[in-house]
């Protein structure tokens, strides 16, 4: 079986080793000249970190290097996922500089019709069939930046509108002043380093979100926290089960207290009552959203007066003002603008697909009707990696490409589709309502990572045993504990059948 993987970040690479070793042909197109994804040189800005410690954010089979810092640099995780593609011996599989323009499925629905072409080129076009496709261009793959009035006279006096992953010259903000739209966190990164060298900087932010610190009081790693079963378990899931059934119950009075308790911790450590920035709401509203880190100096500039916050703002037009670019905000306050580098989001979308297709894979509101994340129900020989976002970003798409290897040797018993489709929808009722609508299209399960790794090992039969998952209650999640998942999938689905059975009665069940 010949499969085509779409995208070399921490989901492509990863299920092309996975694949490869269970007897699959594969094939990654990247359209970046290098591996890494959002990690790539193509991708990265100026104060680029992970949120992760080095502990937690890598593949199960090979750990950060023991020389990296705790909270690896976007350069160094680029390197060590192209480290993983030498030490499995994946880069003959790899297709660098190549862009896929589209993909079809053929007239009998029995593989697909794959086009490529070089990176940034028109032609030629290289038209090629696979089995099957994956589709692994992540989340976070295409800028979704604001269109402004008044873009054009300000661009005409030399204004510069950009994401801030095509922000990669720290130069280009020299002695300028400079808007950071957005408070996320490649917001609040990138404002760090630009207030280094900026004559003024300037973030203007819609809607604040809360930040944990690295360290709480300076002392507890929050990956104590967050990084846990326990941490997750805090924040109430669609299905509750053993020990969340106390805490979200008789035990939800001690709960509250607990994720109260670091929220004024947080609000102390970052001094944001005297700053002014305390969020609205509570502090379990981190659940809602994507979980923020805060970035190291961010709150010290802000407090020194080289970063100025414009909280629950937007911007409502460009213009030119004296002759220099600038921009007015929704209370009427216009500010010098040379630079506005925005952290505005993504759009949760396949480029390479045309309109019909998705159609086929999304609701009436546009969200991805994806059953465990990664299978599409009514779209033959397709599945996605890493269509999430999670804690555990590389470790959830490994366990994804591996229920995917399991599907296509034949060793998962599915529900009926109509069950399928139920259960998608009732997920995607519960995450608009959890985050009032901020689920980006059916794919932020943040803050219950585990719980989908759970959901997808325990299909398979290949979860860990309970011993190793009392111990991530209290410790953070070693994605290391999961190196053998592989293997034991590989060995249980040996002269599997015909790939995706479908149970028409029954509940899926594990592999026995």
């Amino acid at each position: 079986m010949r499969i085509a993987v779409v995208g070399a970040g921490f989901a492509g690479v990863s299920a092309a080793k996975v694949l490869r070793q269970s007897g699959f042909d594969v094939t990654v197109f990247e359209r970046a000249p290098d591996v890494g994804g959002v990690w790539s040189r193509t991708r990265r800005y100026p104060g680029l970190h992970t949120q992760n410690d080095k502990g937690t954010y890598h593949l199960s089979d090979l750990p950060m290097p023991a020389h990296y810092p705790q909270w690896p640099s976007g350069e160094q995780v680029q390197r060590y996922l192209e480290s993983y593609v030498e030490k499995f011996g994946l880069a003959s599989a790899l297709r660098l500089s190549t862009e896929v323009a589209s993909a079809e499925l053929v007239h009998d629905e029995t593989g697909w019709l794959v086009t490529s072409r070089p990176a940034g080129a028109q032609d030629p076009l290289t038209v090629e069939r696979y089995d099957h496709l994956i589709v692994a261009n992540g989340i976070f793959s295409d800028p979704l930046v604001p269109s402004y009035a008044g873009h054009a006279s300000f661009a005409a006096a030399g204004g510069r509108v950009l994401p801030t992953g095509e922000f990669h010259d720290i130069e280009a903000a020299r002695g300028k002043s400079v808007l950071v739209v957005g408070y996320g966190k490649s917001s609040c990164d990138v404002a760090v380093p630009v207030s280094e060298v900026a004559a003024r900087t300037h973030v203007v932010a819609r809607e604040l979100l809360w930040k944990m610190p690295r360290k709480l009081g300076g002392a507890l790693n929050y990956k104590y926290l967050l990084l846990t079963r326990m941490g997750e378990a805090l924040f109430r899931y669609l299905h509750l089960k053993g020990f969340e059934r106390f805490l979200h119950g008789p035990g939800n009075g001690l709960r509250r207290r607990m994720v109260d308790s670091v929220g004024s911790v947080a609000s102390r450590q970052f001094n944001l009552r005297e700053l002014g920035l305390v969020p609205n709401g509570s502090f379990e509203d981190i659940a809602r959203s994507t979980v923020s880190l805060g970035t190291e100096g961010f709150f010290e500039r802000v407090t020194d007066g080289r970063i100025a916050v414009h909280r629950d703002q937007v911007i409502t037009e460009l213009l030119v003002d004296g002759g220099r670019p600038a921009a007015r905000l929704t209370d009427g306050t216009v500010l010098a603008a040379d630079l506005v580098i925005c952290g505005t989001g993504f759009r949760q979308h396949v480029p390479f697909f045309d309109d019909a297709l998705h159609a086929r894979l999304q609701d009436d509101a546009g969200n991805f009707m994806l059953y465990r994340q990664i299978l599409p129900i009514g779209v033959p020989r397709l599945t996605f990696a890493g269509y999430n976002s999670s804690f555990f970003s590389p470790l959830s798409a490994e366990m994804a490409a591996v229920w995917t290897a399991a599907y296509l040797r034949g060793g998962i018993t599915l529900p009926a589709e109509g069950r399928m489709r139920d259960e998608v929808r009732a997920r995607l009722a519960w995450m608009m309502a959890r985050t009032n609508g901020r689920h980006a299209r059916g794919t932020n399960i943040i803050p219950f990572s585990m719980h989908n790794i759970d959901e997808v090992l325990d299909e398979l039969g290949l979860n860990l045993g309970p011993l190793t998952r009392a111990r991530q209650w209290l410790f953070p999640v070693d994605p290391g504990s999961y190196r053998r998942v592989t293997a034991r999938m590989i060995r249980r689905t040996a002269g599997g059948g015909a790939a995706g059975q479908v149970e028409p009665t029954r509940p899926a069940r594990a592999m026995r």
